[in-house]
């Protein structure tokens, strides 16, 4: 069998829907961002949900992990070291460095425009009860930069 005799029936249901899952994601962020690029959209994905990560306590990097689906879950966890964590990001310019470390690789953008839409679309498929506890855990400079519901 070669890579061009797989068919959709070849794919288990599960893997389909969290593909699905994630590109609905990405050509939200992509939405947000005013343009259709699902790559540059993921790679805003990456570097805000990384941020994130590394920001916040292992309880609610695990909490908010639940709430992705499967495969932006893996994303979320692609080369995650627990020790050390989390770092200090003390103010909105340290985060922003964070995020802009994965937009280079993706060719570059405005993070602080990509952090906003990347926490917009955060806003409408994670719980809000999810993201008041992601958001409490993070400086209030951070946080500034999550839009309104």
């Amino acid at each position: 069998m070669t890579d061009q005799d797989i068919t959709q029936q070849d794919i288990p249901t599960g893997l389909r829907r969290t593909v699905h899952a994630t590109s609905t994601w990405l050509k939200h962020i992509a939405e947000e961002l005013g343009h259709g690029d699902k790559q540059k959209a993921y790679h805003a994905l990456r570097g805000v949900l990384f941020a994130m990560r590394d920001r916040l306590p292992m309880e609610e990097v695990l909490d908010l992990s639940a709430q992705l689906p499967t495969l932006v879950r893996g994303i979320f966890f692609e080369g995650y070291k627990a020790a050390g964590k989390p770092e200090t990001y003390r103010n909105r310019d340290e985060f922003l460095r964070r995020v802009n470390e994965e937009l280079k690789a993706g060719g570059g953008a405005n993070p602080e425009v990509v952090t906003r839409a990347v926490l917009t679309v955060l806003n409408k498929k994670v719980t809000a009860g999810e993201i008041e506890d992601v958001r409490h855990m993070l400086p209030s400079s951070i946080r500034a930069l999550w839009p309104t519901t």
